[in-house]
């Protein structure tokens, strides 16, 4: 396999990066990846980049952005004050899945996790995506707890 570069994200990659996530199933309906990028993309990236807890990492392959994750390192009171490493947004370029990429993604995340004094790391998943489903498994990732969300409609028209 050619060398990777696992990298922080830079603002220039924003588009790669809003690609990534809108080439599949779900991220085809929820995110915009036409240019210029919404504006709501820039001020997120500004968000997490100004955030010491916050990791938004590429990995390129050739020179090309051929993948993506987000880690969150959150501190905790439970457990004895441990940290975790909350991994997010993982994303294969479509060219790459099934190469192998992935796994040393999230292997690369896990180690990064461990670096940063996480005693544990974590994710979410959609329920619907069985072969991520199966994938994290197959990594040791346990479906341990029930998660929930609750969206939280904008008040921008009240």
């Amino acid at each position: 396999m050619s060398d990777l570069t696992f990298r922080a994200a830079s603002e220039q990659d924003l588009p790669a990066i809003v690609a990534l996530l809108a080439d599949d199933e779900l991220g085809s309906s929820r995110e915009d990846a036409s240019l210029p990028l919404n504006d709501a993309y820039v001020d997120a990236f500004a968000a997490i980049d100004s955030d010491p807890n916050q990791l938004l990492t590429v990995v390129e392959k050739d020179g090309a952005i051929a993948g993506c994750l987000q880690l969150t390192f959150i501190p905790g009171l439970s457990r004895r004050g441990m940290w975790r490493g909350q991994i997010e947004s993982v994303r294969i370029a479509a060219s790459q899945r099934g190469s192998g990429l992935g796994r040393q993604m999230l292997e690369w995340a896990i180690e990064e996790c461990r670096s940063r004094g996480c005693g544990l790391a974590q994710l979410t998943t959609d329920k619907s995506r069985k072969d991520a489903c199966r994938f994290y498994a197959s990594l040791g990732f346990t479906a341990s707890h029930e998660g929930m969300k609750l969206s939280l409609p904008s008040n921008a028209n009240s």
